[in-house]
């Protein structure tokens, strides 16, 4: 299976924000390059907020480009052989953590949002990854920091895109 086909599939099953999804979905239609950065129309992009539920605290990334606290996350790359799979990879390669598992139910939440041209939106799928009991993390080239956050601390310091996501997340545990 491809990894579009995957996309297609995992949106058909996601049972939330419906009108939403099926902007992802219509996007995947009219673009069949549309997982990939070079479709300037848009591109799907997968993330994973990492969190630690025991200690009641998530993983954010100071985002180089942006200068905003973010989830890890990023672009679907070839080898990815799903988005789960693609989500996985950001979340490890820039926490530095092994041993992340996600969440069961496919993803969490789904943010589209405008970017700079010469592309116009990412489609980002949204999962949840836990960190493994004693995770450390360490910062990635992607990153000018990286930090854990309790629950309350991500309004004041994250934008409402990540938030949503964390009480998303926080439901499904």
């Amino acid at each position: 299976m491809s990894l579009h086909d995957d996309a297609v599939l995992v949106l058909k099953e996601y049972g939330d924000q419906e009108e939403l999804r099926q902007a992802y979905l219509d996007h995947l239609q009219a673009h069949p390059d549309g997982m990939w950065k070079a479709c300037e129309a848009g591109h799907l992009t997968a993330s994973a907020l990492v969190i630690d539920p025991s200690r009641g605290r998530v993983l954010l990334t100071l985002h180089k480009k942006l200068q905003m606290w973010l989830q890890m996350g990023g672009h679907c790359e070839p080898e990815d052989r799903s988005l789960e799979a693609a989500a996985l990879r950001e979340a490890t390669e820039e926490s530095g953590i092994a041993g992340l598992t996600l969440l069961t139910g496919g993803p969490v939440r789904l943010d589209r949002h405008p970017i700079p041209a010469p592309c116009h939106w990412h489609f980002d799928v949204q999962y949840a990854a836990v960190a493994p009991p004693g995770a450390v993390q360490a910062i990635s080239d992607e990153s000018l920091d990286l930090r854990w956050f309790a629950y309350a601390e991500v309004p004041g310091v994250a934008d409402e895109s990540v938030v949503r996501l964390l009480e998303a997340a926080r439901a499904r545990l």
